[in-house]
């Protein structure tokens, strides 16, 4: 019995773990919509997802969007941003680690502008080519909120 018991409170422990965790989770691309602004997502460069500290997933069709959404649901607190990035459409990388390109030549679903590279290199090389100007992470949010 003791045995049974120790199994069943394993199989609830792990159960809890799996369902708080805190990474991404694929976007039905051309079927789920942005939590922001309603419109379907479908463009696999430019999505992004904020991930609570509870494990709650948010999804966005744009970068912009989730910076809008998180702007007005401050109570949210402390919470994951991961964004699909240039290099391999449809993959994640934590905002902290993107470089950001803002560039009129680059255009994202909602007009930002804006795609997140994973390689600062590969994002040097396509500002070179099209223009615009390269952010990380806190200098995309305070570009940004300064234009509001």
């Amino acid at each position: 019995m003791k045995s049974l018991i120790k199994n069943i409170l394993g199989i609830v422990v792990f159960s809890t773990v799996l369902a708080c965790t805190t990474g991404t989770k694929p976007i039905d691309y051309g079927n789920e919509g942005c939590h922001f602004c309603k419109m379907t997502i479908v463009d696999k460069i430019h999505g992004a997802q904020l991930i609570t500290d509870k494990g709650k997933v948010f999804k966005f069709d744009a970068t912009e969007c989730l910076l809008n959404y998180k702007a007005e649901n401050k109570e949210l607190g402390a919470v994951n941003v991961h964004t699909n990035y240039y290099e391999a459409p449809t993959a994640f990388i934590a905002a902290e680690e993107a470089t950001f390109l803002i560039s009129e030549k680059l255009p994202s679903p909602m007009g930002a502008n804006l795609t997140a590279f994973q390689s600062k290199e590969t994002a040097e090389k396509i500002q070179s080519e099209l223009g615009g100007k390269l952010y990380n992470w806190e200098a995309l949010k305070a570009h940004l909120a300064s234009k509001e």
